[in-house]
């Protein structure tokens, strides 16, 4: 980051709220704040996250139970930080279109008490994890911020609202907020068993264990995958912003996309799979076709450029899940 984006928010011994800290991205951001000599908090309730996602870092953070529905709770957690990183949510598309209520309630809802909770504290910046759902099927690729967003599941829409929410926050009140569209996110830590798991971890056990896995529609629908170490670097750079990145939001991505089909060709080679063809089922409700970002913004405002290539991160991850099987954890 230059020197003309003035002085760091974040310094050695501040506090930081990690709302979702024991899941997919939230642990991977506890780790490089930890490693920062941030002081750390996680709120997180422990319906999708794990705590043994946080395993190694558990001496260095205070980890609270609880739910961002309890507006009391959030209030409690907040006070005395000086950031506040937003990554608790109900991440899945299909599990929207499911229960399009319980998504509103956690990711709208929830939002809102963070919001509240981070304006009556007074902390310096709140960094929220929002996503490409927003976009929906996006008329022109790559996909720009200043589109038009048309979401066609209620994780999108519940995403966009929490979007609006922080613009707002920061119209009315002055709390310096950063959106952050995450494009289909990858890495160490996320669960393959779970009921909703992401194509990547599915991808990778299949590999591994030598067994089909399953492509939902014909395989050519296309996504811009983004290594989670890249989305940490955003979150980072989004908590020392300068002002002009306030009140808006950013695209976080590798700026290239994949085929399903190509993923699971890349995927067989970084786990070194036995090349069992995958199976292919009826495409999902809510599901886009196409997903491709451009990152210029985030690149020009943020200063944000990805680190690892669609290769590189899909054998870290590969590795990280083989020494994970090989201990019992997956």
């Amino acid at each position: 980051m230059g020197d003309d984006r003035g002085p760091a928010t974040l310094r050695p011994g501040d506090l930081c709220l990690v709302t979702g800290g024991a899941g997919f991205i939230g642990s991977n951001l506890v780790r490089a704040l930890v490693a920062r000599e941030l002081r750390v908090r996680v709120l997180d309730d422990l319906s999708t996250g794990r705590l043994v996602n946080l395993e190694g870092t558990m001496d260095h953070l205070e980890f609270v139970q609880g739910d961002v529905r309890d507006a009391d709770g959030v209030r409690t957690v907040t006070q005395g930080c000086t950031a506040v990183f937003h990554e608790a949510a109900i991440p899945s598309v299909a599990r929207s279109v499911a229960d399009p209520i319980a998504t509103n309630d956690v990711n709208v809802n929830g939002t809102l008490h963070v919001l509240m909770a981070a304006r009556d504290a007074g902390v310096q910046r709140v960094v929220f994890a929002s996503s490409s759902s927003v976009y929906g099927n996006a008329p022109a690729l790559p996909a720009r911020e200043e589109l038009l967003c048309r979401p066609i599941s209620p994780y999108g829409v519940s995403k966009l609202a929490g979007e609006r929410y922080l613009q707002a926050f920061w119209e009315s009140y002055g709390l310096p907020t950063v959106a952050l569209r995450y494009f289909n996110v990858f890495g160490m830590g996320q669960n393959p068993r779970a009921e909703y798991a992401a194509v990547v971890p599915r991808f990778i056990a299949a590999a591994l264990e030598g067994t089909p896995a399953t492509i939902f529609g014909d395989g050519e629908q296309a996504r811009d995958f983004t290594f989670v170490e890249d989305v940490v670097q955003a979150n980072l750079l989004a908590a020392d912003s300068s002002p002009d990145a306030w009140g808006q939001a950013f695209n976080v991505a590798c700026g290239r996309r994949h085929s399903v089909n190509e993923l699971h060709a890349e995927v067989q080679a970084a786990a070194g799979g036995t090349g069992v063809p995958p199976v292919n089922e009826s495409p999902r409700a809510g599901d886009v076709r196409e997903s491709h970002a451009s990152i210029e913004a985030a690149h020009r405002v943020l200063g944000y450029s990805p680190a690892f290539g669609f290769a590189d991160g899909l054998r870290r991850t590969a590795d990280w899940y083989r020494s994970q099987m090989e201990r019992g954890l997956l």
